[in-house]
């Protein structure tokens, strides 16, 4: 089947001719083929966004939501649906799928109240005669170029909140995993969203090289690679948008020597082995200090020992293959090269295949633990994006975090402890803009704003929850003054104007 983009409230062919393959990562076969837009195109789904969006910017609040609470019905109800489709394409164990699904639609609980996020601010007599308010309106056309990892959960950090406040959604999908979104666009059209207003795209990097610079998408958001995230910013502001830019991540978590080990090894576990690592606040590197290393490593490896590997269509399986064999041999040339500087392969995933023989061609990488691993090698300092845990040791706390904050990238990072003092410490201490204790992934609720710091944020603004809102808004203050009838106008002098 040919997936095609939506535009306007239905799949549109557009001018485009160029396809690439889609594949299901636990089998290596070719499931569909996804049509890829042409600048034409590009032009077309602009032009239509921007004439819906100057009419939803007129629709009331309570419209909006109105809209958003059937969305978020839709969204229970296909839940299901959507699953299929994330562990098809995406290669997740059904469970990982129903719950990024479940996180996606915090988003859209969030929205639902989206007119108590949008209120001013008023106050009365500013100067005499004189009052002042604030309110909020949206950018316009809004784009949000989103990575393969997760499919429902990342954009819907951006449309509910784009939409709710007024803009129009192009959404630049990732190529490897369409299926989702297109789904997500019809239960748009079914909740009642006007036609134009959430719209679908593929496209290769001639295409999101002219959403940087087409001149009727107002604002960007982007979540991806760091070294994307510097041309998506730097582009997008040279060309006049606002731009959020998510870029990549390492998260590291310090393990003292009074953590609960059993404890910290099963949620390590899950951190850095759950959708077999390929999340940005996946947990790939952890620093055991003092004598913790050792009991740290032996549980984490009776742990990851149990991981049921397979594909997702098994109830059974607890982790699922990586998305493409380029990341494959990527992740296996990493491990040998930590190999072969002398770390200590405590649990080598490589060369594993589930069971009967139907997935042998799929790409498969079972759980990896790399102990006592050199900070100069890729697999510590560059985002792994697979189901490796390093394991690095420090001395003592201080040394421990000194080498936690010289990574630069600071998007989460967590501390396993039973002491209050040292966890305090931590919260303090740590540059990253996501905090855990005993959390191995502290991906926020949707009421707060997810970001990190450093090279895993490019600019202030957060995604998703207020900072969601402040991001798809303007913000404007009206100064007003009504004469009295009958009042006879004074001498106006041409100094400038002090409140009194």
């Amino acid at each position: 089947m040919t997936i095609t983009h939506w535009v306007a409230g239905a799949p549109y062919a557009g001018t485009g001719t160029d396809t690439l393959p889609v594949e299901n990562p636990a089998t290596g076969e070719v499931v569909d083929e996804l049509l890829l837009a042409s600048a034409e195109d590009l032009d077309h789904v602009v032009a239509v966004a921007r004439q819906a969006q100057k009419r939803w910017a007129r629709v009331s609040l309570a419209k909006r939501v109105e809209v958003m609470f059937a969305m978020r019905r839709l969204v229970d109800e296909h839940a299901e649906e959507l699953a299929d489709l994330i562990v098809r394409e995406g290669g997740k164990t059904r469970d990982d799928a129903l719950g990024e699904i479940a996180r996606g639609r915090e988003t859209i609980d969030f929205v639902c109240g989206v007119n108590t996020a949008l209120k001013g601010e008023f106050t009365d007599q500013a100067a005499t005669g004189i009052d002042v308010h604030t309110l909020r309106q949206p950018v316009g056309v809004v784009a949000g170029i989103c990575p393969f990892n997760f499919p429902v959960m990342v954009p819907a950090w951006m449309h509910p909140v784009a939409l709710a406040t007024g803009n129009a959604f192009i959404l630049k999908v990732a190529s490897l995993v369409p299926s989702a979104s297109m789904l997500i666009a019809r239960l748009y059209k079914e909740a009642g969203l006007p036609d134009g207003l959430f719209n679908v795209i593929a496209g290769n990097r001639t295409i999101v090289s002219r959403i940087l610079e087409h001149p009727g998408i107002d604002a960007i958001s982007f979540v991806g690679s760091t070294p994307v995230a510097h041309i998506v910013q730097n582009t997008g502001v040279t060309h006049g948008k606002r731009v959020q830019a998510l870029g990549g991540a390492n998260n590291h978590a310090i393990v003292m020597p009074d953590a609960q080990m059993e404890f910290a090894a099963q949620h390590i576990c899950a951190g850095a082995f759950g959708s077999a690592g390929q999340r940005c606040m996946a947990l790939p590197v952890v620093v055991a200090v003092g004598d913790a290393g050792d009991r740290l490593v032996s549980a984490v490896k009776a742990r990851a020992e149990r991981i049921v590997v397979g594909p997702g269509t098994d109830p059974a399986s607890e982790m699922g293959p990586v998305i493409t064999r380029g990341d494959l041999e990527r992740i296996e040339s990493w491990i040998e090269e930590a190999a072969r500087a002398g770390a200590e392969l405590v649990l080598d995933g490589r060369g594993y295949r589930p069971a009967g023989g139907a997935h042998d061609n799929g790409f498969w990488l079972g759980p990896t633990i790399v102990d006592k691993v050199s900070t100069d090698l890729r697999i510590y300092h560059e985002e792994v994006f697979g189901p490796v845990l390093v394991v690095v040791r420090a001395g003592t706390y201080e040394e421990a975090i000194e080498l936690v904050n010289s990574s630069p990238f600071g998007n989460g990072s967590a501390i396993f402890t039973s002491d209050g003092d040292a966890a305090r410490q931590f919260t303090v201490d740590v540059e990253a803009g996501m905090v855990g204790v005993n959390v191995p992934i502290p991906v926020p609720v949707a009421y707060y704003s997810f970001g990190g710091w450093k090279e895993s944020l490019l600019g202030d603004v957060h995604i998703h929850g207020p900072e969601g809102v402040r991001f798809y808004t303007r913000g404007k203050v009206v100064t007003t003054r009504w004469p009295r009838r009958g009042e006879k106008v004074g001498y106006v002098g041409m100094s400038f104007p002090t409140n009194a």
